[in-house]
């Protein structure tokens, strides 16, 4: 009977050895996937590159988190398996169940609904809390406005008994947001983006994209911040470029034992859901918007489908959407459409011109954009929850994932297309409750040319899978 050594290098990663040719290649074709949009690059077109990226080499390097699939697959074909674990580090940390209130002597900030009152956890969140830490790799998906914020700073606090750690965030908007909750319950904090750079606090706070830049340009600064962290935690993992993350958490950071990520939305597409399986582990829990809207925590919502009738048809998409997104009559009436909404309203566009363009035409609008300061955009959000009849007009890039706006009664996506992730990370915008909110009103603004109604097919695909209810209507606006 052969035998297949498997060595074990870190908290990821995994080298099988001993393997006939067959074996290899049946491992690397089942864990092998096509990158989306492959095929436009000039590589793939020349034949130079089949597109796919592939979990198991044929060197037999692969993951220790595909191992529950890879050992059946060797044990069928007779393989005996032998373990030679390398890590000579601490690998276990075992944690107590923690109560409601375990946050004792913290209280809500001011602007929060619930101003100085008392922190307790909510039941859901003492569930999942208590689930990472009884599952030290793990993934769960908690839609967004159920308070992932304040269970990464709890999950932070129980870690830090052990050692330092460091949560990822997609986004500079989430970095001081973060921050303010880490800092509100008493924990050492420092953050890595931009101009700031603090290395050596006990929980650290930073976007992947300034990893990336340690990496690359900093890595003694890098080895000091890494130094001594126990946990390492990802935040809206869904929105990190998954060939970024899994870089990062299977290379520099393969040797952090406890490692937790939570999101909103798990992606569909194989490669994307394998990198962060790989990187951090399996998804064990989820708590659907649906579920907390019934609980009364999330506001309750409903989809308006605007259609508009368009006669145009072009030959693909990015000549449709450029005529839906600049045609200036046609912006002209989304604006009117806006214009006649009763409340404060969120509009997401695509593009930064287009999107300058329509908030000229909207009553009391202000645009935002990725060239307006974090600080900038952060006051016009907290402006929001204190005005009536305000209309932020934003690009799907910065306002999709991590904002926290709760006096919101209209979110507006213009032409939101075919992503799962951006779909419903978007309607998540709205679902926040506020002082005097508990309804939100979605409105998605469509067309009748050929790719965009494609788009609205898988968009209430989604819809009918969250339980959004949703009407469709068709507008004849010329």
């Amino acid at each position: 009977m052969p035998t297949a050594k498997l060595i074990i290098a870190d908290e990821v990663n995994v080298k099988i050895e001993g393997l006939d040719a067959a074996t290899r290649r049946t491992l690397n074709n089942k864990f092998k996937y096509e990158i989306p949009g492959a095929r436009f690059i000039p590589a793939v077109r020349l034949g130079r590159w089949d597109g796919c990226t592939a979990f198991f080499s044929m060197g037999g390097s692969t993951y220790i988190n595909l191992l529950p699939e890879i050992i059946p697959e060797l044990e069928d074909r007779g393989y005996d398996l032998d373990i030679d674990d390398r890590r000579e580090y601490r690998t276990g940390y075992t944690f107590e169940p923690i109560t409601e209130d375990y946050l004792e002597g913290c209280t809500w900030p001011e602007g929060h609904p619930n101003a100085g009152e008392p922190i307790r956890l909510r039941d859901y969140q003492l569930e999942a809390v208590n689930t990472f830490l009884s599952n030290s790799q793990s993934i769960q998906c908690i839609a967004t406005g159920a308070g992932k914020t304040l269970m990464t700073a709890t999950l932070a606090k129980c870690a830090g008994f052990y050692g330092r750690s460091i949560l990822i965030v997609p986004s500079k908007n989430l970095v001081t947001q973060t921050e303010e909750d880490y800092v509100n319950i008493g924990l050492d904090t420092g953050v890595v983006f931009g101009d700031r750079k603090e290395f050596v606090r006990q929980h650290t706070i930073c976007t992947w994209q300034s990893l990336n830049r340690l990496l690359s340009d900093d890595p003694e600064s890098l080895a000091t911040l890494i130094e001594g962290v126990v946990c390492v935690m990802v935040d809206e993992c869904h929105s990190l470029k998954a060939d970024k993350l899994k870089a990062l958490m299977t290379d520099v950071l393969a040797r952090v034992p406890i490692r937790w990520a939570v999101s909103g939305t798990i992606p569909k597409e194989e490669h994307d859901f394998r990198s962060l399986q790989v990187s951090v582990g399996e998804v064990i829990n989820k708590i659907t918007a649906a579920e907390l809207q019934d609980r009364g925590v999330l506001a309750d919502c409903n989809v308006n489908v605007m259609q508009l009738v368009d006669h145009s048809e072009y030959k693909d998409y990015q000549s449709e959407l450029r005529y839906l997104l600049e045609n200036n009559d046609r912006l002209k009436f989304i604006a009117s459409m806006v214009n006649k909404l009763e409340g404060n309203s969120l509009v997401l566009i695509d593009r930064v011109e287009p999107g300058k363009e329509l908030a000229s035409y909207i009553n009391n609008a202000t645009f935002l954009s990725g060239a307006t300061k974090v600080r900038d955009r952060r006051e016009q959000y907290v402006e929001v929850n204190f005005s009536d009849g305000k209309v932020l007009v934003a690009t799907y890039g910065i306002a999709a994932v991590g904002i926290n706006i709760t006096k919101l009664h209209n979110l507006v996506l213009i032409e939101p297309g075919k992503s799962f992730v951006r779909v419903i990370q978007s309607i998540g915008r709205g679902l926040r409750k506020g002082f005097d909110k508990d309804h939100v009103e979605i409105w998605d603004i469509t067309s009748t040319c050929k790719f965009s109604k494609r788009h609205l097919t898988k968009r209430k695909q989604f819809y009918a899978e969250a339980d959004y209810p949703y009407t469709v209507a068709k507008i004849n606006w010329q």
